[in-house]
């Protein structure tokens, strides 16, 4: 396991300092930040936060914003300053938002004026100021000092630096490697908050091992669509770029496909970060149609023109993607088999990860080039990785880690702090896996979704709804226990959904019948049940299960 690496404030640093007039952050459409112009507002907000006593390495200060150009430079104010950065999601409710500032005893918050309007300024009584991060304008401070420091935030600057500020004024400290760094919320709950709390050190392993792993170059863009407040989002495709001097576009609200395809033809992106969701369905509506045409199966059974067909597919993929990405990594859950199968034929150039925040974020990946097929790679070079099983091999225990990005705990949450852990120190992950003789983890589902049948089998839901999800007319699934049968939740393609109650009925049936022809007995589905709306989604585009269950 590797031990050694840099600070990454270190790789920031120097990064800025050599392209310094290159592009670094940029809202498609809108503003656009040199990594010059980033560092002197980092400089700006930083002095801001100095005048106004925020204390580095014990204050925190929370962004709730949408993805732009501004919060990256505010979390990396934050977080070069020396305070604790906050990020919480922007689609958590007013409420929740406010829970969180005070719960992680936040001091100040980088928000919107529309979100801030909707928030109760005495649910939050330790907050000294908050920021419109949209006009860098005060909407509220505690005390004259506060406000003083915001207002002179110009000219203290101007007196700072009075022949300008250059790469030569950059100082970012780097003698804080074991210090906390992030907090980070698993979700807005009013109970019993989870904020993860990373260090600086797991942010540099894990920007270390990214730079060993997926070497990219300066020149490369890349098009950011997680959201930054998700530790996949702000460590892959934010911090990691940041530290080798790419440029970021980001798209800000949740794209329409237009848009979306529109921005990676512009910009090229270099890398592409999603979950499975999001490539399954681009299966079923750009390859699924093409390779079940009679005349299709019909050319693709004759080994040459076999390889044409699977070529042009592959090429009219990769080409909607702006024709530059080296490798699609995928993540946050396993890809449907029959999906992996096509995308191995067509040699497509894709790899699943595994991770959590916990892990800020990964635990295992694999180049696309070595990535074993049904697997989500082996365990990355800065941590270990166990499955605590007696039989890790064939029998399904839940995957453990230790390691350099491993997170401290819960932040004031002894209870989840001490539960999250083995006796001997393992970070339990809730997942259930195997793993080959070569380290290649195979995820089985969550052990807290897992059902035991009747006659003691255990049934992955995940695994079934895999089938589900490959019978015509299903655009997704839950797979839940009703009285000891096993029943589909099932959200129809909308495109072609037929009409009226028996034509529905049909429908329900046939991909019972469908599905029940593929699983084991142990797992049939007793009926399917369509549902009028989509399932409610986690940010990272996984089902909320336990809304259905």
């Amino acid at each position: 396991m590797v031990t050694e690496y840099p600070h990454y404030l270190t790789s920031l640093q120097d990064s800025v300092r050599r392209f310094w007039d290159k592009k670094a952050l940029n809202d498609v459409g809108g503003e656009s930040y040199s990594f010059g112009e980033m560092a002197v507002r980092i400089e700006k907000l930083s002095l801001f936060m100095e005048a106004a006593g925020i204390r580095p390495k014990d204050d925190k200060v929370a962004i709730s914003a949408h993805n732009c150009a501004r919060w990256g430079m505010v979390f990396l104010a934050i977080n070069t300053y020396g305070a604790v950065a906050v990020p919480i999601l922007f689609d958590f409710t007013p409420d929740s938002v406010c829970n969180l500032v005070d719960h992680s005893e936040s001091v100040g918050l980088y928000t919107t004026a529309a979100k801030w309007a909707k928030m109760d300024i005495k649910a939050m009584p330790r907050l000294r100021f908050a920021v419109n991060i949209e006009k860098w304008e005060l909407l509220f401070a505690a005390d004259e000092k506060v406000q003083k420091a915001f207002d002179g935030m110009e000219a203290a600057y101007a007196a700072k630096y009075p022949k300008g500020f250059g790469p030569g004024d950059l100082n970012y400290a780097t003698d804080n490697m074991d210090e906390l760094a992030i907090i980070n919320y698993t979700s807005g709950s009013t109970g019993n908050p989870k904020g993860v709390m990373l260090s600086r050190r797991n942010m540099s392993a894990m920007i270390d091992y990214c730079n060993r792993w997926m070497p990219i170059k300066p020149d490369f863009n890349m098009v950011t669509m997680l959201p930054m407040a998700h530790m996949y989002g702000m460590m892959i495709e934010f911090m990691y770029q940041v530290c080798n001097g790419c440029s970021m576009y980001w798209l800000g609200k949740t794209p329409t496909p237009a848009v979306l395809l529109k921005a990676y033809a512009d910009y090229k992106p270099h890398l592409l970060v999603t979950v499975p969701l999001v490539m399954e369905k681009i299966y079923k509506s750009k390859i699924k149609p093409v390779v079940e045409k009679p005349a299709v199966k019909v050319l693709t059974a004759i080994p040459g023109v076999r390889q044409i067909i699977f070529k042009k597919i592959k090429d009219g993929l990769y080409n909607a993607f702006g024709g530059n990405v080296a490798s699609f990594i995928m993540g946050g859950a396993p890809l449907n088999p029959q999906v992996e199968k096509w995308f191995r034929a067509i040699k497509f150039p894709y790899t699943v990860g595994y991770g959590m925040t916990e892990a800020c974020p990964l635990l295992a990946y694999r180049p696309w080039q070595e990535y074993v097929q049904g697997s989500c790679g082996r365990a990355i070079d800065i941590v270990e990785i166990r499955i605590d099983s007696e039989d890790p091999g064939h029998v399904a225990g839940e995957i453990q880690a230790r390691g350099q990005s491993v997170c401290l705990g819960y932040y004031k949450n002894e209870e989840a702090s001490a539960g999250a852990f083995t006796e001997d120190g393992w970070l339990r992950t809730g997942d259930l896996g195997t793993m080959d003789a070569d380290g290649n983890v195979f995820i089985r589902g969550r052990s807290k979704s897992m059902i035991l049948s009747a006659n003691g089998q255990n049934i992955y839901p995940e695994e079934v709804e895999a089938m589900v999800n490959n019978q015509p007319g299903v655009a997704e699934s839950v797979v839940v226990d009703r009285d000891g049968k096993l029943v589909a939740l099932v959200y129809p393609d909308q495109n072609n959904l037929p009409e009226g109650d028996e034509a529905l009925a049909e429908l329900s049936e046939a991909i019972r019948k469908g599905a029940n022809k593929v699983l084991p007995l142990y797992s049939q589905l007793a009926k399917v049940e369509l549902q009028a709306k989509p399932f409610e989604k986690t940010p990272k585009m996984s089902i909320k299960r336990f809304l259905y269950s």
